[in-house]
């Protein structure tokens, strides 16, 4: 069996981030070789990967970026099991790789981002040998890309949450505008930027809840329809974006507020992903 040295084990952790043991034990069943050490390093990777599939990932970071021109913007979630790690600086290095990845490709879908190349591997094998090093579930479970005239992103406090919200139209002006529909969005959680944008499924749901509420109130049955109708009215005021009351002025709601900074201006779409 070759000599394992020192440096070549440094070189290793270096490479992987995985512990000096692990390291050096790979280098053993890869007898020196720096190449079958990573895919061995790998292959551990993916046995944790396996048993630690029904733990749940719900701590982590959530990275929101821009390309240059602010016409672009993705938000991804890198999670892991426990804040030790969320916290972890080359854990929230790993979280912005994966989003800068994501920025310059502009993949479709989550599994086109897992798809992509990261260094001589995928971005889904490099999460995958993360499990390995860092010995808890880490999995990229959520990613959302918006593209507009001018494009704002969001990150909160520790990681927690981020977003990103398209505008109709691009100018320095509304960079303060863009900031604050940004925070609404992490601090209010719309489900959709109008009523236009609610899933016909939501609504039938939400009619419906809204007629058995009434019946239980002992409504005579030909006003439930309309009283469900009016529910459904406060349900788009409170849970859709231009309909929401500012938190910043609660005189005002978000579509009137951006009015008041270019009557034109407006939110075309935006992509909200927290913890959990």
């Amino acid at each position: 069996m070759s000599k394992i040295s020192a440096a070549d084990v440094k070189k290793l952790r270096d490479l992987t981030g995985a512990g000096m043991m692990d390291c050096k034990k790979a280098l053993a069943e890869a007898n020196g070789d720096i190449e079958k050490a990573i895919e061995e390093l790998r292959k551990k990777g993916q046995k944790l990967s396996a048993k630690r599939a029904d733990r749940d990932a719900n701590e982590g970071v959530v990275i929101a970026i821009t390309s240059d021109d602010n016409a672009t913007g993705v938000v991804v979630r890198l999670g892991c099991e426990t804040d030790f790690v969320a916290k972890n600086e080359d854990f929230i290095k790993l979280a912005q790789s994966f989003a800068d990845i994501a920025l310059n490709n502009k993949p479709a879908d989550l599994d086109a981002l897992l798809a992509l190349p990261y260094e001589n591997i995928t971005v889904g094998e490099k999460v995958i040998e993360q499990v390995g090093v860092i010995g808890e579930k880490v999995e990229i479970s959520a990613y959302g890309i918006v593209e507009a005239p001018m494009v704002t992103p969001y990150i909160h406090a520790g990681y927690k949450a981020g977003v990103v919200v398209g505008f109709n139209k691009a100018s320095g002006d509304f960079t303060t505008a863009g900031k604050d529909v940004a925070m609404q969005i992490a601090a209010m959680s719309p489900i959709a930027v109008n009523e236009e944008g609610v899933d016909s499924s939501v609504i039938e749901k939400e009619i419906e809840i809204g007629k058995e509420q009434a019946r239980a109130e002992g409504k005579p049955e030909q006003m439930l329809e309309r009283i469900a109708e009016g529910k459904l009215k406060k349900f788009f005021k409170e849970r859709t974006l231009l309909n929401q009351v500012f938190v910043k002025d609660s005189k005002q709601t978000i579509a009137s507020y951006l009015q008041s900074q270019d009557s034109d201006l407006t939110v075309t779409d935006f992509k909200h992903v927290t913890l959990g």
